[in-house]
């Protein structure tokens, strides 16, 4: 899908930044071109080469070894956290996913994969971006200590980053704050996104179980039919955002999947949908939930069934720490990147768990998903022709430094880097 034509709220830096990390932003970007070389080459391997969600160990091996910064430690079962800067005192943590998707590739690029797995949501270059700045942070050093969490699972339950916060990885290794970036076609091309508090929606699915009387088509007098019943609250849950969340703010409610019967003259015992749920706000959730399970209780009792609602809560609301998010927006519109403070979305990512134990920064880069169709929309994301380009993996590098510099600002003193 193509890039909206919407004009770009535009971030400004909120103040001036300590000289010491000048000198370290000065010092890091000119590294971190000297680094990018390689990383393109690692991006073309990882994405001709993808695994998908639980089998990452063979991507993981592969970042381990482009950072060579020794094998790290293992987490979440076939992820990685490695530390680049040692220090005392809190660290820095910046995050990339590990796991492909299950599509097989359509985009005949030379480096494409030839399986049925595929890197369409842009983690081959999230991981490129990040060893480049890793590696130059290795070599010039860092304002403040610095881990890497390599993360798997993201595409796909259980989740990576639930796992990695359930082994008390944030905890042990000191992390004031995680940071991750990630390719967005839905904002305009080289633009960075760092909007402070809520950025993604939180996921909920749910499967509601409608139970009547079946029996013979003709005679629908001697049923209670779930099929109407489960019609029935189909429409109604329609309402619900509409009155039971502040316009400003919304929600959405989906119901994407019924089944129902097997045989055009037998009405069913039982009929069924699916769905999902995302809100911005957790009392809205909470909200939502319940209105959903009350709903279709009681549409069902009006047409002589019983309802079921079972539900199950992915994700928690990803909110972006302010401070960090205003702070990477000032790196990066002082390095000349166009940076919007406003964009939102109702997509979900796991990333969501670790801000709520630490503070927390999603920045998105707008990007071109690859050339556009008979139909004129460009790839975008889990599309088997979703490619960006290779200036991506810079782009996520300057991205990720800027979270880096802004963490190491919210940790207090910086010294200047060393002479030389």
């Amino acid at each position: 899908m193509s890039a909206p034509e919407t004009t770009v709220p535009v971030a400004v830096p909120h103040r001036e930044p300590p000289a010491a990390l000048t000198a370290w932003s000065e010092r890091l970007t000119a590294a971190l071109a000297e680094e990018l070389p390689a990383a393109l080459e690692l991006r073309h391997a990882l994405h001709a080469d993808p695994r998908l969600s639980g089998d990452e160990q063979d991507t993981a091996d592969a970042v381990v070894a482009a950072l060579g910064l020794g094998e790290g430690r293992v987490v979440a079962g076939t992820g990685r956290l490695v530390r680049v800067v040692e220090g005392p005192g809190r660290s820095v943590a910046l995050r990339a996913e590990l796991d492909g998707l299950e599509v097989a590739e359509r985009t005949g690029a030379p480096w494409a994969a030839t399986g049925a797995a595929m890197h369409a949501c842009g983690h081959d270059t999230h991981l490129a971006g990040l060893v480049a700045l890793a590696r130059a942070v290795s070599r010039v050093g860092g304002p403040a200590p610095l881990v890497l969490l390599l993360q798997p699972r993201e595409e796909r339950a259980p989740s990576g980053a639930a796992d990695v916060v359930a082994e008390g990885v944030l905890t042990e290794e000191g992390v004031d704050s995680v940071v991750s970036a990630h390719v967005q076609p839905q904002l305009p091309a080289g633009v960075v996104n760092a909007t402070p508090g809520p950025v993604n929606a939180s996921s909920d699915e749910f499967t509601i179980t409608v139970t009547g009387h079946g029996g013979h088509g003709g005679y629908p007098h001697t049923t209670a039919d779930p099929v109407l019943a489960l019609a029935a609250i189909v429409l109604a849950l329609q309402q619900l955002v509409s009155r039971r969340v502040d316009p400003t703010v919304s929600a959405v409610l989906a119901v994407t999947q019924l089944d129902a019967g097997s045989s055009f003259n037998v009405v069913p015992d039982t009929a069924r949908a699916r769905g999902g749920l995302r809100a911005m706000r957790e009392e809205d959730r909470l909200e939502l939930v319940q209105a959903l399970t009350d709903v279709a209780a009681h549409t069902a009792a009006a047409y002589g069934c019983t309802a079921q609602v079972d539900s199950e809560h992915n994700m928690p609301v990803l909110a972006n720490d302010p401070d960090l998010a205003r702070g990477a927006a000032g790196w990066l519109v002082r390095g000349g990147t166009t940076v919007d403070d406003a964009w939102r979305s109702f997509g979900s990512d796991d990333f969501s768990h670790f801000c709520a134990g630490a503070r927390g920064l999603m920045l998105f880069l707008g990007v071109e998903g690859g050339p556009a169709g008979a139909d004129g929309r460009r790839p975008g994301l889990h599309s088997p022709r979703f490619l960006p380009g290779d200036e991506v993996v810079g782009q996520v590098a300057t991205a990720l430094l800027a979270g880096y510099l802004a963490g190491a600002e919210l940790l207090g003193e910086v010294a200047p880097p060393p002479a030389g």
